[in-house]
């Protein structure tokens, strides 16, 4: 189990580059005792593609970069009122695998939503969470000798119609919903992810 809890709120529309400079450096600075962290944001409208990114499910990008990335996975969009929570957990110390977290990052997220009495699932076929054959989360990983950076994309609060703009994931027409959709009010974003980091730290 991750040994640490180094919870960040780094706050809204952060600069999707810097940050992804600053994850790789954090991960290859880190040593055996370095702790996690977990950095939670937003980003300005930018679209991320994935090592297994594919030109042609990007459909009409428009005036929203692309930017080419290193986490795995296809295209997906980040935005204002999206959630990224940013996981850079040492999963060698922690004695999981990938699989291992992502399964614990989209429980995390079926939990939340299960409390507020939403049914929410896993997908087998594609990672990521669901409500009613809708994606409310995506998440994507690098693990650099056993180390984890980039992370979870939870839509909460957010202008979904850039997500017409692709095929989510890779995968033509799939739909997309966010928390305030399914639950009306929904708390601060930083609330939201510091009750995340406490299920994922435990």
């Amino acid at each position: 189990m991750p040994q640490h809890d180094n919870f960040h709120w780094l706050g809204e529309r952060r600069d999707y580059r810097a940050t992804w400079a600053a994850m790789r450096r954090y991960t290859a600075r880190r040593t055996s005792e370095t702790p996690d962290a977990y950095w939670a944001l937003t980003h300005p409208p930018v679209f991320t593609q994935g090592l297994a990114g594919r030109p042609e499910h990007l459909l009409n990008p428009g005036h929203i970069p692309v930017i080419p990335t290193d986490r795995g996975g296809q295209v997906t969009y980040h935005g204002p009122g999206q959630l990224m929570l940013y996981t850079l957990v040492d999963l060698k110390r922690a004695g999981l695998g990938p699989r291992d977290w992502v399964n614990r990052l989209e429980q995390a997220v079926i939990d939340w939503m299960g409390e507020r009495g939403v049914a929410a699932e896993r997908r087998p076929d594609a990672p990521g969470v669901y409500v009613d054959g809708a994606k409310i989360a995506a998440l994507g990983l690098k693990i650099r000798q056993g180390r984890c950076y980039h992370g979870l994309s939870f839509n909460i609060d957010m202008d979904l119609t850039p997500f017409a703009r692709i095929n989510p994931c890779g995968y033509e027409g799939l739909a997309v919903t966010d928390a305030r959709r399914l639950l009306g009010d929904t708390p601060s974003l930083p609330s939201i992810a510091r009750e995340l980091t406490a299920v994922l730290a435990s």
